[in-house]
């Protein structure tokens, strides 16, 4: 697309220098025309039949120079429409496809999360995890249970930990307690995951929270998991704990954006973002704002869709969700500058893709 316009200016520039070039010989010939009627007034009578073909010259001279100037304003008002229809072209092209991208990368990082819901649900209900908050459950099957969970992290790299925490929101035991030693005893009964792991009708069911910093876990940005330990592992038994498990959120979504299909052009005046259910930014191929900025979108009641705003374009698109999993309401976003020459869209109005 980028290639017609450069063609379309590429033309104009060359019928400019050509038009250039008639109207220098225009401007000649009229010279041509008037020292040719001056010498013929001097030759007197003589010189009549020479000043006829002089006033020719110069009315041949006048009706080119007519022509060229009707040939550029034709030119150059269908060269405006042609640019200005090009670059809405390619404005509507890149925003459907920013927008499918958009897309993609938000429901690239939901598959994954997905994921992470299966693990929480299903590790919850691991008979070591289960030992380890029965009511006269002993240290040795505490430790049982820290073992088990350092099992698992081995092989599940992208979780920073996994904790075991009792009813009272006590942290029983964690996985990783060669990175985080002493996290035994604190007390999450005030978190959000945990007290919502609680409110689980079954095994089946499990919570998770925004993107957040985790003070216990050297301050890094996690997603966190969480449903409710029942007892002997049943679907629909008591909760006797919660099992809380946290996802490295920054690296695994840096992953994600980083690998748009965007050119090299594109990269370089492009930032790719996830934007959470506020629309704050919670991951950016820029590193800008992550957790502190708060994105401007307009999505005017569309679920995906692009739009002009000054030279920025803007395109989107929210989570489908996958499978069983709905999404928090995110939304995967491209920011982009456009060099354009005309005002192509009223940047108050939202495009669909």
């Amino acid at each position: 697309m980028q290639d017609i316009l450069n063609l379309a200016f590429e033309v104009h520039r060359v019928t400019e220098e050509k038009i250039g070039v008639i109207d220098d010989l225009t401007r000649r010939t009229r010279t041509l025309s008037l020292n040719a009627r001056i010498e013929a007034t001097r030759a007197g009578d003589r010189g009549s039949a020479f000043a006829v073909v002089a006033q020719e010259m110069s009315d041949f001279a006048k009706e080119v120079a007519q022509l060229s100037t009707e040939l550029r304003n034709a030119i150059g008002s269908n060269m405006a429409r042609i640019e200005t229809a090009g670059e809405r072209m390619m404005l509507d092209f890149r925003g459907a496809r920013f927008s499918d991208l958009s897309r993609n990368v938000v429901e690239i990082m939901d598959r994954n999360l997905y994921e992470r819901s299966c693990d929480v649900r299903w590790w919850a209900t691991d008979s070591a995890v289960v030992n380890a908050v029965e009511e006269k459950a002993s240290t040795v099957e505490r430790a049982l249970a820290a073992k088990r969970l350092a099992t698992i992290l081995r092989s599940y790299t992208v979780y920073l930990d996994l904790w075991i925490v009792d009813l009272e929101g006590r942290i029983v035991t964690n996985g990783r307690g060669d990175r985080y030693p002493d996290l035994a005893g604190n007390d999450v009964s005030h978190e959000e995951w945990f007290r919502k792991a609680l409110e689980t009708q079954s095994g089946d069911d499990f919570a998770v929270c925004n993107i957040t910093l985790n003070p216990l876990l050297e301050n890094a940005a996690v997603a966190t998991y969480s449903t409710a330990i029942r007892q002997e592992g049943d679907t629909y038994g008591a909760p006797i704990g919660v099992l809380g498990i946290f996802f490295d959120w920054q690296p695994q979504a840096q992953a994600v954006i980083s690998n748009v299909a965007l050119s090299e052009e594109e990269k370089s005046n492009s930032r790719v973002m996830l934007l959470d259910n506020d629309l704050r930014v919670i991951a950016s191929s820029d590193g800008r704002g992550i957790l502190t900025e708060k994105f401007k979108l307009k999505v005017a009641g569309q679920q995906h869709g692009f739009y002009l705003d000054g030279k920025r374009l803007v395109s989107y698109a929210l989570t489908p969700g996958y499978e069983t999993y709905s999404g928090l309401g995110w939304y995967g976003c491209i920011e982009s500058t456009l060099a354009l020459q005309h005002d192509l869209i009223d940047p108050n109005r939202a495009v669909m893709a």
